[in-house]
């Protein structure tokens, strides 16, 4: 691949050369460098295990919905399984991860394999203690967190201490979730994807396996899922410990802190946790507003929420963790034509799927909570209040996915200061939006409110990524990408809504089966027109996707194999 602009260049206008040390930019040619074709396999592969995983997740919550509705019970359940979750993709999945797996990169990548394995078991080693004190403190300060971010719940002393009660028993799950959320970006960052995809299927089975073992033994479903929530972290960090040890990475303590990588990892975790802080106090800040809302309020945002973390988990969340180690390895060996086409096919393929799920979502929100959820304690109006916010979350979906990909684009570069300013945008906006719309909308406003920000917030980074990288590097086809995919999806949109209008289709539901054969017919029409138009007008991501499936073997499945 070329190299424009070159290391001088990048030097020049940004003041250091991302990735590698300049003794290791020197041997740029030992780097592995890696097709975009590679990038949309390892986003097949993660997809695949990601969907099982989101189906299990949604019969997890239709056993939710089942148990618990929309009441009390249910909303001290999930602001209790928020903080630690808050706390999970701050530290875990968030800052820690996107810091690590850049610097991560660069030694592999070098092939100092041996000096790789340090950094992660020094990485991991400090991981556990930081979390470990964390949790403690978790524990011993929940009736002060669940009072500030809840506060609302003071008016009910019940729902109050058995948020606190729960909070108390999921805390540890931060430790472990965090752990294995650093596994996983060792496992990526070897390219090996599938293991960690696989990892919330045993969170999600562990949940099921609680609600409906354990509710009769502890006469409360809310406690049994909290267990679950413990277990499921456990499952998950045993599936992990196994494949690290057989990629050379066996988890062992190691107190070398002062390593120069875990240095810079720590410095680029600092903007990076800022910036996700940022993201957590937007949630707590809606949380916090809708504790004074009418009850079930925190209950609706979750399960719209859910679905919405549908299309985002199985495809933008896939593309997003494939694409963070391929732009990391572009930008150390300083391959910029390779960096700027996987960047530019991540983005394409993102408006190809989301466009239509988005669309989707709104049509048929409706039929597809009353068959995932309603049934016994969640009722007729708890499926109007979702679907309806469901559509105001939806209409910000692209934002949600793009930001998958615009985000880490900045932290492969080692810039994770950026985020944070544009974030900090995002959440001024998100603030004024959300206390003015829900005088008149209620929750649907804060729904509403987080769209228009990560709206704004997603269109800033795409002008500051372009501006940082300047000319030489093109973002090719989105434009095109997007009017192609936009409309075939507003045609995809009208044949469901006239299908809807339809006696045999209309929204009478009788019952879940029926239904469901509905909404298939629906689903799979809307899908036929969607890539019928995408056929015709000849979309390039069609064909890469078709390319992917046609080039797959067993192996690829079972063992991952790494690409070249």
């Amino acid at each position: 691949m070329g190299s424009k602009p070159g290391p001088h260049h990048f030097r020049a206008r940004n003041g250091a050369v991302p990735g590698l040390p300049e003794r290791l930019i020197r041997r740029g040619a030992t780097i592995k460098k890696k097709t975009p074709a590679s990038l949309v396999k390892n986003a097949g592969i993660i997809s695949g295990a990601t969907l099982l995983s989101r189906v299990l997740g949604f019969v997890r919550d239709m056993v939710i919905a089942s148990y618990l509705g929309t009441s009390i019970y249910a909303d001290a359940f999930f602001v209790a399984f928020r903080i630690p979750n808050l706390l999970r993709r701050l530290f875990g999945e968030g800052s820690l991860t996107s810091a690590f797996v850049p610097v991560f990169s660069s030694y592999l990548a070098a092939g100092n394999r041996g000096e790789a394995r340090k950094i992660a078991q020094t990485a991991m080693t400090l991981t556990a203690i930081v979390l470990t004190l964390v949790t403690l403190c978790g524990i011993l300060f929940s009736p002060f967190i669940i009072s500030l971010i809840a506060p609302g719940f003071a008016a009910t002393p019940q729902k109050f201490e058995l948020a606190v009660y729960l909070n108390r028993l999921m805390f540890p799950y931060i430790l472990l979730i965090s752990l294995v959320a650093l596994a996983m970006g060792i496992l990526n960052a070897d390219d090996h994807f599938l293991t960690p995809a696989l990892a919330p299927v045993l969170l999600n089975l562990c949940m099921i396996a609680a609600a409906l073992g354990l509710t009769p033994l502890l006469g409360n479903a809310a406690l049994a899922l909290a267990v679950g929530v413990i277990l499921g972290g456990i499952a998950q960090l045993a599936l992990q410990l196994p494949v690290l040890k057989k990629h050379g990475f066996p988890f062992r303590p190691r107190f070398n802190f002062r390593h120069p990588a875990i240095k810079r990892i720590i410095i680029l975790m600092g903007p990076s946790l800022l910036g996700l802080a940022i993201t957590q106090i937007t949630i707590f800040f809606n949380t916090l507003l809708a504790s004074y809302l009418v009850d079930g309020s925190i209950s609706y945002l979750y399960f719209a929420d859910r679905l919405i973390q549908f299309p985002l988990g199985v495809f933008a969340v896939a593309l997003g963790t494939a694409v963070l180690p391929a732009l990391s390895r572009a930008a150390a060996g300083q391959h910029w034509r390779e960096y700027s086409e996987t960047f530019s096919l991540a983005l394409r393929l993102l408006i190809f799927i989301t466009l239509p799920a988005m669309a989707g979502l709104i049509v048929l929100s409706r039929p597809i909570v009353y068959l995932l959820f309603e049934r016994g304690h969640f009722g007729p109006h708890s499926t109007l209040m979702v679907a309806q916010t469901i559509i105001a979350y939806a209409s910000g979906l692209w934002a949600y996915a793009a930001l998958r990909i615009v985000v880490p684009a900045f932290y492969s570069l080692q810039d994770t200061k950026t985020p944070v300013k544009a974030g900090a945008v995002a959440l001024v906006v998100n603030l004024i939006a959300a206390v003015v719309l829900m005088q008149f909308l209620q929750h649907l406003g804060l729904a509403l409110a987080t769209a228009i920000s990560s709206s704004v917030n997603c269109l800033l980074l795409l002008y500051l990524l372009k501006k940082k990288l300047g000319q030489e590097i093109q973002i090719t086809g989105s434009g095109r990408a997007f009017l192609q995919s936009a409309g075939a999806s507003l045609l995809m949109a009208a044949v469901i809504l006239l299908l809807n209008r339809l006696p045999a289709t209309a929204l009478v539901y009788e019952n879940h089966f029926h239904e469901a054969l509905r909404l298939v017919l629906r689903i799979t029409l809307g899908l036929a027109v969607y890539l019928g138009c995408a056929r015709l007008l000849g979309s390039p991501e069609l064909a890469e996707i078709g390319r992917l499936f046609r080039r797959r073997k067993p192996s690829a499945v079972a063992g991952g194999p790494r690409s070249s």
